[in-house]
């Protein structure tokens, strides 16, 4: 099958699997798409895996403002063929937080650009671009825990002005990039510490649960 063939065989599974009910309930949660067929995640993944990945097929399947071909598309690109300026273009699209959070899990966090590009997005001051560079650090921290001087310093700098954020996807995004330089060590977990030892006493909302995560992150550690 050609590409178009094969996007439309793709849309086709997709509007078969299409649950109305989750459908319904995701647009009264504000998950803004063009079209939602409240296809399940794992089914996506299953329909995804009969097809090869693929540089124009990702491609035309995110051009599709559709929820289940963009998370399809992050599935199916080529990591290798998926340039920084694709990234910069696809991160660009992405309105809401399960997007962000998928297309991060499947394709940003193994880009072997991920750190250099995370760190842009994490500084730039549009909800989204900023929630998916901490979902990516927070990722990479995951797996590798550790950074250089410079590039902590900036890290914590950005993240601990971003978790008291206005803004809940940002806030919580920060959150949890901290939490995961924090369970690399006790010398990450006691930094972050002395940084919102401040907060104890703090009266807003934001600063006080900082504080606490913070806390208890260090008692369980």
């Amino acid at each position: 099958m050609d590409i178009n063939e094969q996007l439309k065989a793709i849309k086709t599974e997709f509007r078969l699997s299409m649950n109305g009910k989750v459908s319904q309930s995701m647009r009264e949660s504000g998950f803004r798409y063009k079209l939602n067929f409240g296809v399940e995640l794992p089914r996506i993944k299953a329909i995804a895996a009969n097809f090869s990945s693929d540089f124009h097929l990702a491609q035309a399947l995110w051009n599709e403002d559709i929820r289940e071909c963009k998370i399809a598309a992050s599935l199916l690109m080529p990591i290798d063929d998926f340039t920084p300026d694709m990234a910069e273009l696809w991160v660009e699209q992405i309105n809401n937080i399960e997007m962000a959070e998928l297309t991060v899990m499947n394709l940003f966090q193994k880009l072997s650009y991920a750190p250099s590009l995370s760190f842009k997005w994490i500084a730039d001051e549009r909800e989204f671009i900023q929630t998916c560079g901490f979902l990516t650090i927070a990722r990479l921290l995951g797996i590798k825990g550790e950074m250089n001087d410079r590039a902590e310093s900036e890290f914590l700098d950005q993240a601990m002005v971003s978790a008291l954020s206005p803004n809940y996807n940002v806030r919580q995004a920060a959150t949890v990039a901290i939490k995961k330089y924090m369970l690399y060590n006790e010398e990450h977990a006691f930094k972050v510490c002395r940084l919102v030892e401040c907060y104890g006493e703090a009266q807003s909302e934001e600063e006080q649960a900082l504080y606490n995560m913070v806390s208890s992150n260090i008692i369980e550690g």
